[in-house]
């Protein structure tokens, strides 16, 4: 540990704790923004990691905001900081005038808003009580809340102690030092669940070239990910049933699936408040889109919707499916029906009991029917799992199941940050997975039974689509995983 200021006492309760590090960091303040290089570069990396989970124009709250330099970079349509150290907060203010902040200890925050993210930046290790903290974060969440901590990793104790005896780093109190086990635990105890956990910076040290190769490359690799010196965990509210029954929007992309048009609206079952059918015919060879209308017209008891593709693949089919959705849920299912409608109330369920917010259809798990998916297709399909699974961060067994399922709101986010990934996926299934990823939404794998289509042929280049892929897979690593 750093050497202890001069006046540093054992304190024997809150009051004394709070009162001693409140005058630490008031003398820290005084001394300006006078950080070393090794604590500038920890929190430049710090920053830009930031910047990568939380979009801009978002209203984010950081509490033990310091001067308010993350908060500020955010670029929040709202953004409020707060802080128990007075002389933090007028530097703070001084420093950022377009954002507001508020004197206030973390175990009681005189806030009664809510925010779609918030910040506890290396404030954990320094509190009294973080059960009691975390608790008060609780009621400015709504169900799309995202609350984002980073702390120091224990590992690197005494080399922090060593920094600061050297000078390299400012003098810190007695920590608590918790591991991000001890930190997941309690915020399940506090009412949150962790959907991503990060271990990232490998080397705090503004070395050019060798840096971004070890602190954006090489900690994300086994076993260096170990030595890792900033653990980052987003986490969500714990699951909570949608208050109201939502609408279902089932979008269905059809192209040379005729056959299949009156089976939907047979074996279709109705979810939710409401359930509208939204077709979208692809340049049908056969007369698909002439068969939907007369299905439509034969089944009036049905909410519908009819479009005409103008672009060309699956993803935009969905697309154009989505926009004109009416419903509160979106989901998505083949025309070819080798996923059964009958499994979409399950779908349904998961995503209104709050359990997850991206609902993605499995495979791979139950037995499938002897042509449902040729054997080259099943290992492209196991591989592409692995390393999703790998750059997300969250399991994913299974990226290209036709069925995903989420709520329209959160497909809005995805596609007004969709150019961040850029779009030459022809399916949708990259797309959706690495928006809902970047959006940090909680993925759910439902596992489904598989069969095989009972009409026409699949419109799949299992090569071309298949190389295309790959070329997506190294896109998204180095979105999402070397960044």
């Amino acid at each position: 540990m750093a050497p202890l200021p001069n006046n540093f006492f054992q304190p024997k309760n809150q009051a004394e704790y709070t009162s001693q590090r409140q005058q630490n960091w008031e003398m820290l303040a005084r001394r300006g923004d006078s950080r070393s290089p090794f604590s500038a570069e920890y929190h430049h990396r710090l920053t830009e990691l930031h910047r990568q989970i939380v979009s801009p124009g978002q209203r984010v709250l950081e509490i033990g905001c310091g001067r308010g330099d993350l908060l500020a970079a955010l670029q929040p349509s709202y953004g409020l900081g707060v802080d128990f150290s007075p002389l933090m907060l007028a530097a703070a203010r001084n420093r950022h005038p377009g954002l507001n902040f508020l004197l206030a200890e973390a175990h009681s925050l005189p806030v009664n808003e809510t925010f779609d993210v918030i910040l506890l930046s290396d404030l954990v290790n320094d509190l009294w009580d973080v059960q009691t903290a975390l608790e008060q974060l609780r009621p400015l969440c709504q169900p799309h809340t995202r609350l984002i901590v980073s702390l120091h990793s224990r590992l690197h104790q005494p080399a922090i102690s060593l920094a600061g005896k050297v000078g390299l780093a400012q003098n810190v109190l007695p920590q608590n030092w918790l591991t991000p086990e001890d930190l997941e635990n309690l915020l399940h105890l506090a009412g949150f669940e962790v959907i991503r956990r990060q271990r990232e910076m490998l080397l705090p040290a503004p070395i050019p070239l060798i840096n971004d190769f070890c602190n954006k490359f090489l900690v994300k690799l086994p076993p260096f990910d170990s030595l890792a010196w900033i653990n980052l965990l987003t986490a969500r509210p714990q699951a909570q049933p949608a208050a109201t029954a939502p609408r279902v929007s089932v979008i269905i992309p059809a192209r040379n699936e005729a056959g299949n048009i009156e089976n939907v609206f047979r074996r279709l079952p109705r979810m939710g408040a409401e359930t509208e059918i939204v077709f979208v015919e692809g340049h049908s060879r056969d007369n698909t889109y002439e068969t939907i209308e007369k299905a439509i017209a034969a089944h009036p008891e049905w909410k519908c919707q009819l479009h005409k593709q103008n672009g060309k693949g699956k993803a935009d089919a969905v697309r154009l499916g989505f926009d004109q959705a009416s419903g509160d849920v979106l989901m998505i299912l083949d025309a070819d029906l080798t996923v059964r409608p009958e499994d979409l109330p399950r779908f349904y369920h998961v995503i209104a009991s709050g359990a997850g917010e991206f609902i993605n259809g499995v495979r791979l798990v139950y037995p499938m029917q002897e042509q449902a998916m040729r054997f080259l297709n099943l290992l492209g399909n196991k591989f592409f799992s692995l390393a999703f699974s790998w750059i997300l961060g969250q399991s994913l067994k299974d990226t290209l199941c036709g069925t995903k399922v989420l709520y329209k709101r959160d497909y809005q986010r995805i596609a007004a940050n969709r150019a961040y990934f850029g779009e030459f996926d022809p399916f949708g299934d990259y797309d959706l997975i690495f928006g809902a990823a970047k959006q940090n939404l909680k993925i759910i794998d439902l596992p489904i039974r598989y069969q095989e289509r009972t009409y026409g042929s699949t419109n799949i280049d299992r090569w071309r689509h298949g190389l295309l892929l790959i070329r997506m897979v190294i896109f998204a690593a180095f979105r999402l995983k070397f960044i």
